[in-house]
């Protein structure tokens, strides 16, 4: 729990540098499915990593990164695209990964997160 406090103060911080904190750095409208709000992001040279909620069956087919270009960085939006409507919550919520490749990103490319942060629930 404490490396997942670390992770999104961390993310909060770096959302807030991209304008993260103030609302969308991009545009949302048109997208597909609904906007996520995360728990925690993380980046290393090649996989994005988020933590959202999950009410006991979120997959990562449920949801879809959009990455748009802006000034020559990356800006992931993060869309909920099925509903998890199973009745176990997991209160620390869920890991998901997408590497650099599947996102259609270089390895090492610069990214930020269009979505709001939402702490887990407890």
């Amino acid at each position: 729990m404490k490396r997942l406090a670390l992770i999104a103060a961390a993310s909060a911080s770096l959302a807030a540098c991209a304008g993260g904190l103030d609302g969308p750095t991009v545009s949302t409208v048109g997208m597909p499915g609904a906007l996520e709000p995360i728990h925690a992001a993380a980046f290393t040279k090649d996989q994005a990593v988020f933590w959202v909620s999950s009410n006991g069956c979120t997959r990562k087919e449920d949801l879809i990164p959009i990455v748009s270009i802006k000034g020559g960085d990356a800006i992931i939006t993060l869309r909920r695209i099925d509903e998890d409507t199973c009745d176990k919550p997991s209160i620390r919520g869920v890991e998901l990964k997408w590497s650099f490749e599947e996102l259609g990103l270089a390895p090492g490319s610069p990214v930020s997160v269009n979505n709001p942060y939402q702490l887990p629930q407890t």
